[in-house]
């Protein structure tokens, strides 16, 4: 089991900068992917921005440029800069571990509001 505990979300005004942070305990091996995932009102949860144990990374189209998922993988922590920020980005952001085999946890969520 694994559990994630999120920091960092708040409010900000369109333009400005957030850092969210997720950090993992428990059972911490085999970790395969960490990373982040939104969800708007209405809207389905959306993949945001992954980072794999060796570091290559994929994120959405909408925050391409804006957005930087990075990890320590010695303190089992994610992070996800936000720079930019813009009104559609107003969600809530959940951090996700994948853990082999086959095994997926995720955070309590994190809401972050971009006012224009």
């Amino acid at each position: 089991q694994v559990q994630l505990v999120e920091s960092g979300g708040g409010l900000v005004q369109a333009g400005g900068s957030l850092r969210l942070s997720c950090a993992a305990s428990g059972s911490r091996f085999n970790i395969l992917t960490m990373g982040w995932y939104r969800q708007a009102p209405g809207n389905q949860r959306e993949l945001v921005a992954i980072i794999s144990i060796l570091g290559s990374t994929n994120y959405a189209d909408s925050v391409k440029g804006r957005f930087t998922v990075s990890r320590d993988n010695a303190k089992n922590t994610v992070y996800l800069e936000m720079n930019s920020l813009k009104p559609e980005d107003t969600a809530v952001y959940y951090c996700n571990v994948r853990r082999a085999p086959s095994y997926e946890y995720w955070g309590q969520g994190t809401q972050v509001t971009v006012s224009s």
